[in-house]
């Protein structure tokens, strides 16, 4: 009965949560372009720049080599 009622209250906590994110998206007007709000958000997060450099790596290992620089 007890888990019973934490879930009843649980539920209802979300239910108004939920509510209030829907009135709060039909009330708000859209500031500009969704990504232009979104570019630099997440920059200054570490796994945000070691995603970066992951990206950089991968994409500078799929360039040929040139064949002046691997002789040095």
């Amino acid at each position: 009965m007890l888990n019973e009622a934490i879930l009843e209250r649980r539920l209802n906590t979300l239910e108004i949560e939920v509510a209030d994110l829907k009135h709060k998206s039909n009330t708000e007007p859209a500031r500009g372009n969704w990504l232009d709000n979104l570019i630099g958000s997440i920059s200054d997060e570490s796994a945000f720049l070691e995603a970066l450099e992951y990206g950089r790596s991968f994409r500078q290992s799929d360039k040929p080599v040139d064949e002046s620089r691997k002789q040095a």
